[in-house]
């Protein structure tokens, strides 16, 4: 099964999730390949040359993508989940967004929704993980999109999904550490240091990206010991914070409260409408497992434990998250009091009604630093992906974002790229109060259309496509489609305004943000990279392969 031997947790799969189909020959992509065939490019020597890689191997199955290993292969399969769960982060989208959640439904939204979004989510990630076994690659998304795009239009579909994929990373990345900065500062808030306002948060926003790029200019392996600590801080977090509100307050609420009290505070009239906007509160938490695909070039046995990562970290966060929401609403003290906290953030609120000042700034902290865990491993995976991305010359200035340091053999220019562009997108909080619940409505849409364009081509082939060694069988195309159904739904929801009145301090900003930048892209694709932009660019022959890979070092 799943296996220790990998360092996973052990999980029966069910049996058709494990139809072994072998991958063919040797082979390297072109631009854009037809479905079933990927021949080599017509200079490519007929001899495998001698510094080839063992076959069956992580490097040899790369070398057939078209890449050098260029990443160092240092992640082993528990790793790899690690970064996906770290990026989920109960403690971070559930807490963070828990606030928004009180006012747009409530207990009984709160309760109900994460498991309903937890299973819908899971859907899109069996269709991510069954397309991760066939093209195990740092790309991820926008590589698959090529691969399985119609005849000519794989350069299109690639060009979409990356820039999709872009935007909601950023988001993403934006979203987690603003959620920390904002908890951060409540707690400086309750010890008096540090005074609650926008620009507090702002600035500790900031620096919170400071460090998660000072932390990933020091290599993998750092980031990879930090992710594997991350998952047990995040399990052992949830058990001791629920733990102790069951166990500490003298008062609980009721069961009838917790699955069933309905609250409406957002000044719209329709509750249907307004319990459809607080699924956001489940659905950004579950973003981010796309992590698992970015980091396969530096996962061992890849084209299995890339996809286990992405389900696993889906499986574990529904079951541990839907404990704590339970949990900490049961605990609540105060509702109005609560959600209308002065330090902005209700569950620090809620932990100090409930378990006292010391007490309830110690779970504080507990949730800060998966918080923190979760941000950092945010910024590894939005690198890894800027820099899939501009090895492919898509991104403006693309040769210094793919830059490698040949010292820690990871790109550390992407990684400031990708800390710089975050904090860019969580400016606004300065003037608009529902900036964050922009930001993270922005990372939803944005990661999961990239998340849908590929499934969405996988199973438009039918029988054409050809699955890894980590597949979902007969329940491909009906899993997949039911993913597509789900991702369409939800982007147009969460662009809609969340507040009544629409004012300039309450209004979406996430159609403009996602416009701004699709525009950009689209009128970039018709004005200029429709011409020279080919899709995932073969970096060469096995020769020259392995040539990058003795200039980095031998791997």
């Amino acid at each position: 099964m799943g296996g220790h031997r990998n360092g996973l947790l052990p999980v029966h799969w069910p049996a058709p999730l494990r139809v072994p189909v072998p991958h063919a020959s040797p082979e390297v992509p072109v631009s854009v390949p037809e479905p079933r065939r990927e021949s080599a490019p017509p200079n490519t020597p007929a001899a495998a040359p001698a510094p080839a890689p063992a076959p069956g191997s992580d490097e040899q199955r790369l070398h057939e993508l078209g890449y050098a290993q260029e990443l160092a292969r240092t992640m082993s399969g528990f790793s790899n989940f690690a970064v996906s769960f770290t990026i989920i982060s109960i403690l971070s989208g559930c807490l963070t967004l828990y606030g928004y959640g009180m006012g747009t439904g409530g207990p009984a939204l709160i309760t109900w929704g994460w498991p309903v979004v937890g299973m819908m989510t899971l859907l899109v990630g069996l269709s991510m993980a069954e397309v991760c076994s066939s093209y195990p690659t740092a790309g991820g998304l926008y590589y698959w999109a090529a691969r399985l795009a119609p005849p000519g239009r794989g350069p299109l579909y690639s060009w979409i999904t990356g820039w999709f994929n872009f935007i909601g990373q950023v988001a993403v990345t934006a979203g987690i550490d603003f959620g920390a900065a904002s908890f951060l500062n409540a707690l400086l808030d309750l010890q008096g240091w540090f005074s609650a306002t926008p620009g507090h948060t702002v600035l500790l926003f900031g620096l919170i990206l400071l460090l998660h790029g000072a932390l990933n200019t020091f290599g993998v392996r750092l980031v990879a010991l930090l992710n594997n600590v991350s998952v047990w801080w995040h399990v052992l977090g949830v058990l001791a914070i629920v733990l102790v509100l069951a166990i500490v307050p003298d008062h609980h609420q009721s069961a009838g409260f917790v699955f069933g009290h309905f609250t409406n505070t957002t000044g719209w009239g329709s509750n249907l409408y307004v319990g459809l906007l607080g699924l956001l509160l489940a659905q950004y938490t579950f973003t981010g497992y796309d992590a698992s695909a970015h980091m396969t070039e530096e996962t061992h046995q890849a084209d299995r434990s890339g996809p286990r990562g992405i389900v696993l970290s889906i499986v574990v966060s529904l079951i541990a998250g839907w404990v704590l929401l339970i949990g900490l609403t049961f605990a609540i003290q105060n509702y109005a009091g609560e959600a209308g906290s002065s330090t902005g953030v209700p569950p620090a609120q809620i932990f100090i009604d409930a378990v006292g000042d010391t007490g309830g700034k110690l779970l504080l902290l507990v949730a800060i630093g998966a918080q923190l865990f979760c941000g950092m491993s945010s910024v590894t995976a939005n690198s890894r992906m800027i820099y899939a991305f501009s090895r492919d010359g898509a991104l403006p200035g693309s040769a210094f974002w793919h830059r490698i340091n040949p010292r820690t053999r990871t790109p550390t220019n992407a990684v400031w790229l990708a800390a710089v562009g975050a904090f860019v997108l969580g400016l606004p909080y300065l003037w608009n109060s529902t900036a964050y619940a922009a930001v993270t409505s922005i990372a939803v849409i944005g990661l999961y259309i990239a998340y849908v364009i590929p499934v969405f081509l996988r199973v438009r082939q039918g029988a054409a496509f050809r699955p890894g060694p980590w597949n979902l069988g007969r329940w491909s195309v009906l899993i997949g489609t039911a993913a597509v159904v789900w991702t369409v739904f939800i982007s147009v929801l969460f662009m809609l305004p969340t507040s009544s009145p629409v004012t300039a301090k309450t209004f979406n900003y996430t159609p403009i943000a996602v416009g701004v930048v699709i525009g950009f892209a689209v009128a970039w694709w018709f004005l200029s990279a429709r011409r020279w932009f080919t899709g995932p660019k073969v970096q060469g022959t096995a020769e020259e392969l392995a040539a990058v890979e003795r200039d980095l070092g031998a791997v």
